[in-house]
């Protein structure tokens, strides 16, 4: 029986921990054996001291042992892809992506999970169509991919239950920011949860986990060696988050973003990222295509109907109303002009991400509601010029007291300038 003050003061010395020993403290945590306090003087002595690639996956590992897995591919007889982002301001790839690869024949099966501050989360999202069910069991996940193609759930309480526990001690003792930590809780959920290829997208800049290319670069390494190591098939987008993603951000107005894009309608950045992660989950699917074919059979899906069909199938299945006109609608729409004629140089993502946040999109802690009818519409993007008074965004508002605040927030996130900023791609890298 391990003693966690050791390890914890081994740790916290620089000394390595054992595979065996981290097991232990996972399965005893996982248990209620070993209390909080020392977790958190665990996470704190990780954070400063790190973890060796070795002392990575053998947390990873000890996680998934704390509770069940999914074997899917023993379930459908099929590769079965997933794709994970680490969060950003108007992230909805997923549920665009998610159509597109089911209409191209390959399974597609993620577990998702809610937002928390400016982040929104890819459940809160599916919430606001009526009647969705995001809470399916493991047999009810592998009869809706073999029926409709796909499925985005919620985990079930029993997949990595040390995960869940232990993020929401990080959350609330500042130990959230460690390569080694967020790698562990992102690979064991993908591996405990059965997919055999994975597509990460890992975001960078203001609205971004990782604020630096270099740090976000050693998180995609960090993760991509965790999934060859489990024989996994990994690929890592790194993707700009120094703006909002698309126009859209909050929860209906991003499925309504999400079902245009898919009906070819989409915004140029969101659109560039669509192709890209769904050209790379073609790519690790049991297809064998190469990057042209793969891109072409993206583009033939959404062309032909195909994605949108297989969007409509895939959320009748999970109960939900497909219809874009039964999506929750704010009562006030407010638009915020420009000060002056100009080029957007900048849309702060947080700025952004807050102001729907404060209008209600998203929680500030676990336990608040989700207004799915408000948010924020960005008009203009970086790079687009703008005549004084020419309407910057919407506001979706459920009161003018409400749209007046984010309209203060929403003119401190523009910044604008007399030449127009220089070019840059939503997809900055492919890892592989």
């Amino acid at each position: 029986m391990i003693r966690p003050v050791e390890l914890i003061e081994r740790k916290r010395d620089g000394g390595e921990l054992r595979a065996q020993e981290l097991e232990e403290l996972m399965l005893g945590y996982a248990r209620g054996e070993i209390p909080d306090y020392q977790l958190a003087a665990f996470c704190m002595a990780v954070f400063f001291r790190g973890l060796t690639s070795a002392e990575t996956y053998a947390l990873m590992e000890a996680m998934i042992k704390t509770g069940e897995t999914v074997d899917l591919r023993s379930a459908l007889g099929r590769k079965v892809v997933d794709k994970h982002s680490t969060g950003g301001v108007g992230d909805k790839t997923s549920i665009a992506v998610g159509p597109i690869v089911a209409a191209c024949g390959v399974p597609f099966a993620k577990m998702s999970g809610r937002g928390l501050g400016h982040t929104g989360g890819t459940l809160d999202k599916l919430e606001s169509i009526p009647g969705f069910r995001v809470e399916l069991s493991t047999d009810e996940l592998i009869a809706q991919v073999q029926a409709a193609g796909m499925a985005i759930v919620g985990a079930t309480a029993d997949l990595v239950p040390a995960d869940k526990r232990l993020y929401a001690l990080r959350d609330v003792t500042a130990t959230v920011d460690n390569y080694s930590l967020i790698a562990a809780s992102i690979m064991s959920k993908k591996i405990a949860g059965g997919a055999e290829a994975i597509v990460l997208d890992v975001k960078v800049g203001d609205g971004a986990f990782m604020k630096s290319e270099a740090d976000a670069r050693m998180l995609a390494q960090t993760m991509l060696e965790l999934g060859r190591d489990a024989g996994r098939e990994v690929v890592c987008l790194l993707t700009d988050m120094d703006q909002p993603l698309g126009r859209a951000v909050g929860n209906a107005l991003e499925i309504r973003e999400a079902i245009a894009t898919l009906r070819g309608e989409g915004p140029p950045d969101f659109v560039e990222l669509v192709l890209a992660a769904g050209t790379r989950l073609l790519m690790v699917s049991d297809l064998g295509l190469d990057e042209p074919d793969a891109r072409t059979r993206v583009l033939q899906a959404l062309a032909d109907g195909s994605a949108v069909e297989a969007y409509e199938r895939w959320v009748h299945a999970q109960g939900g109303d497909p219809d874009e006109a039964a999506l929750p609608t704010a009562p006030l729409v407010r638009e915020l002009p420009a000060p002056r004629a100009g080029y957007i140089a900048e849309i702060g993502a947080v700025r952004v991400g807050q102001a729907a946040l404060h209008l209600g999109a998203g929680r500030q802690t676990k336990d608040d509601e989700i207004d799915h009818a408000v948010g924020v519409v960005c008009l203009c993007k970086r790079g687009d010029r703008v005549a004084e008074g020419e309407p910057l965004c919407e506001i979706h508002a459920r009161s003018e007291e409400g749209a007046a605040s984010a309209a203060r927030e929403l003119e401190a996130a523009y910044v604008l300038a007399d030449e127009p900023p220089a070019e840059s791609p939503v997809v900055l890298d492919v890892l592989a």
